[in-house]
């Protein structure tokens, strides 16, 4: 019986692995670049539209990922949401762009604080210069609305706990940018939705029982950006912990009204 039980997960696990390396193979459709300017560098993979013509101009797609994905392996950073933008690449043809963030820095200004018991505590700055990670994510942004290929009419942001920080942070440092953007358990000061509520529209997403950036800073942006003017939606998914986008990246509409935005 051992024999057996040993044989069978020595077959599951040539199963996974296989199909870790068909998915990594899929997602090296994403090319791999690097921005540099100055003491700037950023990492990051690009995925065109399929038969890319760049005398044509496309949507762009800036995804933020989180915190464990920090690094310079120029990899990890497409663990989550790459596969359902190569998924739908014919229906919404776009240039998506996931930059990876270096591991001592973070894409948001906040000042994050542990207690004894190990939870976080996350002050996010209204004002105050953006982290060298946010610098090089503004001076890249920049070099790709300068390629000629961009429709700057429809850029969309999004991004995953460390990167829904981003996302709001990106958000009020270029507010008239975006045309819609997806944070998800993210969090921002919400005297900052004041300046772009009116310019962007916003899908939020957060899991209830979030046990490491607490459900509040989703509805409190959400709150900021309604009382602001702002057309914002806020999907709280009952009973899900931090990985809420696991279920936000699944949400059928989620590209069709992402991209339905100009």
């Amino acid at each position: 019986m051992i024999k057996h039980t040993c044989f069978f997960a020595f077959l599951l696990c040539l199963f996974f692995t296989a199909a870790g390396v068909q998915a990594q193979g899929e997602l090296d459709a994403y090319a791999r670049k690097t921005y540099v300017k100055g003491n700037d560098t950023l990492p990051y993979r690009i995925l065109y539209p399929k038969n890319f013509d760049p005398a044509r101009k496309y949507p762009l797609v800036l995804v933020l990922h989180g915190a464990g994905e920090r690094g310079d392996d120029n990899q990890k950073q497409l663990v989550y949401g790459a596969k359902r933008f190569l998924e739908e690449q014919e229906q919404f043809p776009a240039i998506v762009v996931f930059p990876q963030c270096p591991t001592d820095s973070y894409w948001s200004n906040v000042d994050i604080v542990k207690d004894e018991a190990g939870k976080r505590t996350f002050n996010f700055q209204e004002k105050g210069k953006p982290t060298e990670a946010m610098r090089s994510l503004m001076g890249l942004l920049k070099q790709l609305e300068k390629s000629g290929s961009i429709d700057k009419e429809r850029m969309y942001l999004g991004g995953l706990s460390m990167g829904g920080m981003g996302t709001f942070e990106l958000l009020r440092r270029k507010p008239n940018t975006f045309a819609a953007a997806f944070p998800i358990c993210g969090g921002g000061h919400p005297a900052t939705a004041r300046k772009y509520a009116k310019k962007v529209d916003l899908w939020v997403f957060h899991g209830e029982d979030d046990s490491v950036v607490p459900v509040e800073k989703s509805r409190i942006m959400a709150a900021a950006l309604e009382d602001a003017g702002g057309d914002v939606q806020l999907t709280i998914y009952p009973g899900v912990n931090h990985n809420s986008w696991d279920y936000a990246f699944k949400e059928p509409a989620l590209l069709e009204w992402l991209f339905s935005h100009q």
